[in-house]
């Protein structure tokens, strides 16, 4: 049995909700190529995201992530994981409507806080009150994920497995962007 990606798939979701993880293990199942729009402006600006941030602002780092979001876009199908705040954009969002599908990691706040409270990476967590800062970006951002495609409820007790099948089923609820091949 193998498996026909019609779109690409578009994480989207929180900082935690286990986007990069969940990619990988999805892109691995569907023999398709994993892509991390961080990663790739990260290396096509040969610095760290919190570099970028510092350096250029949070402005210039969206702009840079909508033009990386739009080449990956183009180019083969593949499972996407994007920054959580990648899908706050309108042209974002409807990019992904048009050549792709998201599907939101939908993660409870006190499991999101669990897995990024010790972590430096978060340059948006870099606030004297780290989960009033978290709570706030939740409440902001989840009724803009809530237009995803899909949305996926994460629960503490999956793993990254249990999260990738259950993205699978999700994708083949649809006809237009999983198949399953002899």
């Amino acid at each position: 049995m193998g498996w026909n990606l019609k779109k690409t798939v578009v994480l989207v979701g929180m900082m935690g909700a286990g986007k990069t993880a969940v990619g990988k293990a999805l892109a691995a199942r569907l023999d398709v190529p994993f892509l991390d729009s961080d990663a790739e402006i990260e290396a096509a600006a040969n610095m760290t995201i919190p570099e970028i941030f510092t350096r250029d602002g949070e402005p210039f780092f969206r702009a840079r992530e909508s033009q990386v979001i739009n080449r990956l876009l183009d180019n083969e199908r593949c499972i996407l994981s994007t920054g959580g705040g990648a899908f706050m954009a309108g042209p974002n969002r409807q990019a992904i409507t048009d050549k792709g599908v998201s599907v939101w990691l939908n993660a409870p706040l006190d499991l999101l806080w669990q897995r990024v409270k010790h972590k430096d990476t978060r340059p948006l967590l870099r606030t004297v009150d780290p989960y009033g800062t978290l709570k706030g970006l939740f409440e902001t951002r989840c009724p803009i994920y809530a237009e995803a495609d899909l949305k996926l409820d994460v629960t503490a007790g999956w793993s990254i497995e249990d999260t990738a099948t259950r993205v699978i089923e999700a994708l083949l609820a649809r006809n237009d962007v999983l198949e399953e091949t002899p």
